[in-house]
């Protein structure tokens, strides 16, 4: 198909400008995925004590009311062994990965023809340890029982405290005993138990890097294997009250009473707590689980955490699926209320203040895969979503103002109460639907955004022309309106304000004079790129020359700050840094000459800076595609590799970590010395950095174009590249 030469130039000068741009690059190879597969306990009044695998990959939850074993979703009664049914199991150990179980009875195995069983004769047994040779030690309230090869009792001897927990040490060939006062050595060739350690509150018991390691209520005691000598306790932990240690291949894994963490080597924890990763946070016993996973019990139910190979693309295929399948709501993009938490069945498409922008951010994605993949799916649904934005721009009735939303009457949810008034939503020609009013900047940023990015994309002559007709009828209604959005009742909106009044009343630390001198500037610089309408560019000159507009763009970011008494002075606005870097590309690359766009790109350089610490990729990669040559990739590597596959909004906090290091309180907000990875911290939009504290109880879904827009941004200006295996 051919395109007209002034097309065909955008198309070239496109290719040209990104081709130019990026040394750098990830090759997409599969990297470790983890997720969690939870299933709940259905006795309400039953305990769960313990959890052991096997190597034919069977799961054994012990509890106080018999054995249970996961199964869709449930804990449910372990039938497997009738003869088992028929006998309290008090506790269960692992001997060359098979099962072993202490009953009131006996101590028995069902491998190897089930001719390990071994009646012990013991009143109220209560732990097993298992040893060399099918030898084993069972512990009462008070006492310890070894039984040696032959399962014949060997030796009896006083503890006088209750234990909580054994471990035998295959190098040494002893056993370690753990109470809540003290370590106990038993050494079985000497027949000799020795207290070794003192200390209170002790909770667990592991054996790792040839340390002893005791948890406690107040951290981890790590011990000399050999003299039992206290080396440190550990204390800068997610939490400090210990309930269970284990080394599982090489990784010392903790539970505690507010969720569970594994030991990197790097120093730092990977932090596993909340209903996105534990089915409760009240740790009880980590073990190993089948294929490499790890099984966390907790008080109400059992975590499987599944570790598993995935690329960026197949997490993004991923992500894909459900936007589609729960996140399209006429064309836009959705937001997802849940009336039960955490159950997506109960799913319902809302409305809210900002769809045109959130659908822009994920039509984007689309034509970014699209341009990549060049994928017709990616294709027809970035059309889909044209059609639904261009809709925001008509529902109105008021010439290039695009409404906020829009929802069949009487279904809308944002602002809106049956009993009053329609108050900021009115209704359209057709009285079927409504639309909401008092649109902002932020909106108008999205359109601009989108639109530009369209005719670059989309090859279609009279698809590109839509989106052009689109640009010039929203810029219309800006200059007409003397640089405000007017809605309805002929009064300009809150927020959408590009006046010279209104723009340079802001002192210079306020950060709105700088964003919004930015926002409209590039808006005309986009209208005149696409239209070559020389009132755009003159406009856009005297705004600077006679109100100082492109002073007040190219100042570095640095310059805002606090100023006391001054209206938006009170904080860093991550929302301005959501619009400031989806109008970035477009700041540079369609400014009027050269010197503009080193002066542009140096500016959103500075901005850059700043927020290099959140480690953003979508801030990274619009940079990268403004022009920046070091955008910071691994960052943005690490925080899509980190970014969780469950987009449930559950109540999450880190307030309580010990581990992390704070900074001073700034006007930034920002609260450690280094972000946090996004599956330890709520779910947020891309502007709300620094977010550590919160969630909704698992009341909503968060989009997946959170991810999908980054990812394939990276893609788009080939700082990402696919694996060598995946075709496009």
């Amino acid at each position: 198909m051919s395109l007209p030469l002034s097309h065909y130039k955008i198309l070239v000068l496109g290719i040209l400008w990104w081709s130019n741009l990026f040394p750098q690059s990830y090759k997409d190879i599969p990297f470790v995925q983890d997720r969690s597969i939870q299933f709940e306990k259905q006795k309400t009044n039953s305990r769960l004590l313990g959890v052991k695998t096997d190597s034919n990959k069977n799961i054994n939850v012990l509890s106080s009311q018999g054995l249970l074993s996961p199964w869709e979703k449930k804990l449910k009664p372990n039938s497997q062994y009738r003869p088992l049914e028929n006998q309290k199991v008090i506790a269960i150990e692992t001997y060359k990965n098979q099962f072993y179980y202490l009953t009131q009875k006996a101590v028995l195995s069902n491998t190897f023809g089930g001719k390990f069983y071994i009646e012990h004769g013991l009143e109220n047994p209560i732990l097993l340890g298992m040893g060399k040779n099918e030898s084993f030690l069972i512990l009462t309230e008070n006492d310890l029982f070894f039984f040696n090869k032959k399962g014949q009792l060997n030796i009896s001897l006083d503890l006088n405290e209750k234990p909580l927990s054994i471990k035998f040490d295959n190098k040494a060939n002893r056993y370690l005993i753990l109470t809540s006062k003290h370590l106990y050595e038993f050494i079985i060739q000497d027949q000799l138990l020795k207290k070794v350690y003192n200390g209170s509150g002790f909770s667990s018991l592991e054996q790792y890097m040839g340390k002893i390691w005791v948890g406690s209520n107040q951290g981890i005691h790590r011990l000399n294997a050999l003299n039992f000598d206290l080396e440190k306790i550990i204390e800068q932990l997610p939490h400090n009250e210990i309930t269970s240690l284990k080394n599982i291949d090489g990784a010392l894994w903790a539970g505690s009473t507010r969720g569970a963490f594994k030991f990197r080597t790097d120093g730092k924890y990977d932090y596993y707590a909340s209903k996105r990763w534990l089915w409760d946070d009240e740790v009880i016993a980590i073990e190993k689980g089948p294929d490499q996973s790890v099984l966390i019990l907790t008080r109400n139910g059992l975590s499987q955490i599944v570790f598993e190979p995935m690329t960026l693309e197949q997490k993004a295929s991923y992500f894909q699926e459900i936007q589609r399948k729960r996140h399209i709501r006429y064309g836009l993009e959705s937001s997802v209320k849940l009336r039960v938490p955490g159950d997506l069945s109960t799913l319902e498409l809302i409305d809210t203040d900002n769809d045109g922008l959130w659908t822009s951010m994920y039509l984007v994605s689309e034509l970014f895969r699209y341009a990549v993949t060049q994928s017709e799916d990616a294709k027809r649904n970035a059309l889909e979503a044209f059609v639904a934005m261009e809709r925001l721009s008509t529902i109105s009735g008021i010439k290039g103002f695009p409404a906020r939303t829009y929802e069949i009457d009487s279904y809308q949810k944002s602002n809106w109460n049956k009993d009053s008034s329609y108050g900021t939503w009115k209704k359209a020609n057709d009285q079927r639907w409504v639309w909401k009013t008092t649109t902002s900047s932020d909106e108008s940023c999205g359109h601009f955004f989108v639109y530009a990015l369209f005719v670059e994309i989309i090859e279609e002559e009279q698809w590109k022309n839509r989106a052009i007709q689109l640009i010039k009828k929203q810029m219309d209604h800006i200059i007409e309106n003397d640089w405000y959005l007017v809605s309805w009742n002929g009064k300009p909106t809150r927020w959408g304000r590009w006046h010279p009044d209104y723009v340079n009343s802001f002192p210079l630390q306020v950060g709105d004079r700088r964003l919004n001198s930015t926002l409209i500037l590039t808006f005309l610089q986009t209208a005149y790129y696409f239209t070559k309408e020389e009132q755009y560019r003159d406009h856009a000159l005297n705004l600077s020359r006679l109100h100082g507009y492109e002073k007040n763009a190219c100042r570095p970011a640095s310059v805002i700050g606090y100023e006391e008494g001054q209206y938006l002075s009170d904080g860093w606005n991550h929302s301005d840094d959501e619009m400031y870097f989806l109008t970035a590309p477009a700041f540079v690359k369609y400014a009027f000459d050269k010197d503009s766009r080193q002066r542009h790109l140096k500016t959103v350089a500075s901005h850059w800076e700043i927020e290099r610490s959140e480690k953003n990729p979508l801030w990274n990669f619009l940079y990268a595609s403004s022009g920046g040559k070091d955008f910071d990739l691994e960052e943005s590597i690490w925080w899509l590799k980190e970014y969780p596959l469950d987009l449930i909004d559950w109540k999450i906090e880190n307030k309580h970590r010990k581990d992390l290091k704070k900074v001073a309180s700034n006007f930034r907000k920002q609260e450690y010395v280094e972000v946090l990875p996004r599956d330890e911290r709520p779910h947020h939009l891309h502007n709300r950095a620094y977010r550590n504290n919160g969630g909704s109880g698992g009341f909503k879904e968060y989009s997946p174009y959170i991810y999908l827009l980054p990812y394939w941004a990276g893609r788009y200006v080939k700082a990402i590249e696919p694996a060598p295996s995946i075709k496009e």
